[in-house]
């Protein structure tokens, strides 16, 4: 039976070169993370650092880095915002605004309604109408 750590060497050139292109991606897009996830994205795809050593200086366990920076990657390579910045054009500024608080920083409905000084039902109504057209488009 094979261990991890040979199945984890036996990566063929195109998993290394689509590593290398996630990595590259994830530069590009650090400047849409705001505070500690920013600082932690860079410490991971810029500086290369392991989970051991962020958790060490961010004072928390291996396992919490992990999650965060792989709901991170998740976030930065494919998710609504990301969908929401391609089709910028469709959407107001405000709209925007909502998207990247929900999608790219997961905000709930009423922290964004409490933040941005908004109702519940406004929100909730943006991020559906956000919703529908990016469903037209897929």
């Amino acid at each position: 039976m094979e261990t991890v750590n040979e199945i984890t060497l036996q990566r063929t050139p195109q998993d290394k070169n689509r590593r290398a292109g996630e990595i590259d991606l994830l530069r590009s897009r650090l400047n849409l993370l705001d505070g500690r996830d920013r600082v932690m994205m860079a410490m991971y795809a810029e500086n290369g650092n392991s989970f051991r050593q962020i958790a060490r200086l961010l004072g928390v366990n291996d396992s919490t880095i992990g999650r965060r920076i792989h709901r991170l990657k998740r976030t930065l390579i494919d998710s609504e915002y990301i969908a929401c910045l391609r089709q910028r054009r469709k959407f107001t500024a405000h709209q925007m605004t909502i998207a990247k608080d929900h999608f790219l920083l997961g905000m709930s409905q009423r922290r964004i309604a409490v933040n941005r000084r908004l109702s519940l039902y406004h929100v909730r109504n943006t991020i559906e109408t956000i919703q529908q057209i990016l469903s037209m488009e897929r």
